[in-house]
């Protein structure tokens, strides 16, 4: 059968994750409203490159972000209540499980000494390549759960496991001189010393060669597919149409670049963050193994998700916050 037709036509509410109708006309101006957002991002708000300051940073993450809720409207009006309960609360959790990776991007954009106006050019190809992969993982975890059903346990063990490593680990945990792309890229491919403004690739002495920046992209995207592993099994937890999959974690992407302007320097503040993500993934682990028995509503999932959020937020502001004070109780206010 092809994805534009309905595979179960049982209601929801039985605990069934159905596909909806998906006209092939809404593939269609999906696809292209993600194209034509992309180019407008590259070739007019960052044709030249430039430091991305922190308003033109929360402007644009506020834009990207009114989008992808936006869209919710569209996906209720087409296919119903029920899908866009699906494509938000999928929207949120990817949103949420992203902040991590924006975390791990300012290491390894700290550890290449990357200039902030060349930044955006490398996430700008990276969110492109984060789209291909999530839409073959996506399509992969979809084929796969419909031809076994006990992957179901799989999928939702691995979350819960993944929850557990999440929870109890105190901070992104990366070293990209460790990283085997890293030590193969090293090992096999030319790169220059030095930086040729935003080129992924150069000339020496007439010979075509890799800047650092290539070397920068190519462990995001490898980055990417690790997170993806983890985030995509969490949104077929709520949603199992290729569609609304698909959407909610495009959406959710193509707003990580601002986003990443925004969060990169305040990661020390969200003290509490990888508990947060964890509670999150323990929860949508144990909502893909009862599934089978027992169906939670897509809007009470979001509800869920969104307080888990808000709690983990508040809670380490607050956190933080009593550590400044206490600082500079202790330093008596000298900086």
């Amino acid at each position: 059968m092809t994805y534009g037709l309905v595979l179960a036509e049982a209601d929801s509410s039985a605990g069934v994750l159905r596909r909806y109708d998906v006209p092939t006309w809404l593939w269609v101006a999906f696809l292209t409203s993600v194209v034509v957002l992309l180019l407008i991002d590259l070739l007019v708000l960052h044709r030249e490159a430039h430091e991305v300051d922190m308003r033109e940073a929360t402007v644009t993450s506020a834009g990207w972000i009114a989008l992808g809720v936006a869209f919710t409207a569209v996906v209720w009006a087409i296919l119903g209540g029920d899908a866009a309960g699906q494509y938000i609360t999928g929207y949120v959790i990817e949103k949420s499980l992203a902040v991590d990776n924006v975390f791990v991007w300012a290491v390894i954009f700290s550890y290449f000494s990357v200039p902030n106006r060349y930044q955006h050019r490398v996430l700008f190809w990276g969110i492109f390549g984060a789209l291909v992969l999530r839409a073959i993982f996506i399509f992969a975890g979809v084929a796969l759960l419909e031809r076994l059903d006990w992957l179901l346990f799989v999928f939702g063990g691995f979350l819960i496991f993944t929850a557990i490593r999440v929870y109890t680990h105190e901070a992104v945990n990366i070293h990209p001189e460790r990283h085997p792309v890293l030590r193969f890229l090293r090992r096999y491919v030319p790169v220059s010393n030095d930086y040729d403004g935003q080129r992924l690739f150069t000339r020496e002495n007439g010979r075509l060669i890799a800047t650092p920046l290539f070397v920068v992209l190519v462990l995001i995207e490898a980055t990417d597919v690790v997170f993806a592993v983890d985030s995509v099994p969490a949104i077929l937890a709520v949603s199992r149409d290729p569609f609304v999959v698909f959407s909610s974690n495009a959406y959710a992407i193509l707003g990580l670049r601002a986003l990443y302007f925004v969060l990169a320097g305040i990661q020390g503040r969200l003290i509490y963050l990888n508990r947060g993500l964890g509670v999150i993934l323990a929860y949508v682990g144990a909502k893909m193994i009862i599934s089978e028995w027992y169906h939670i509503d897509a809007f009470v999932s979001l509800g869920i998700v969104l307080a888990i959020l808000t709690v983990t937020v508040v809670a380490s502001l607050r956190a933080s916050a009593r550590s400044d004070a206490e600082v500079l109780d202790h330093t008596g206010g000298d900086t």
